[in-house]
């Protein structure tokens, strides 16, 4: 009964796209929900390609307001970084990837789903 799992490769261009409503998009696909044979327990997804990534629109004043944080496993060990800074170090690609492993299922999935993100210069 097991089926081979057809992947097929998805060019998404952010340009004037809004962060949060291009980040559900990617995680729909890389989780496969777009597919008639979805099921939560599988990882059926497909591969997804953004380009244009610095080009997208951030709503408000996020860019600037916007902290994320993370906790290293020490004590005084939170780690605190507004989007405008992580945009500089990393660039907007590494903002997008968060918001969508955000939104993808916090288990063993999660990883083997975000490694079929890729982005385009």
């Amino acid at each position: 009964m097991s089926e081979i799992i057809k992947r097929e490769n998805h060019l998404i261009d952010a340009e004037g796209k809004v962060l949060g409503k291009l980040a559900v998009e990617i995680a729909n696909i890389l989780r496969g929900k777009n597919k008639p044979n979805f099921v939560l327990h599988h990882d059926m997804g497909d591969f997804v390609t953004v380009k244009n990534v610095d080009k997208m629109k951030f709503t408000g004043n996020k860019f600037n307001d916007k902290i994320y944080h993370h906790y290293t496993g020490y004590h005084g060990g939170l780690k605190s970084a507004t989007m405008k800074e992580i945009s500089i170090k990393k660039g907007p690609s590494e903002i997008l990837r968060m918001a969508v492993m955000g939104m993808l299922c916090k288990n063993k999935l999660r990883a083997l789903q975000i490694k079929r993100l890729r982005f385009e210069k």
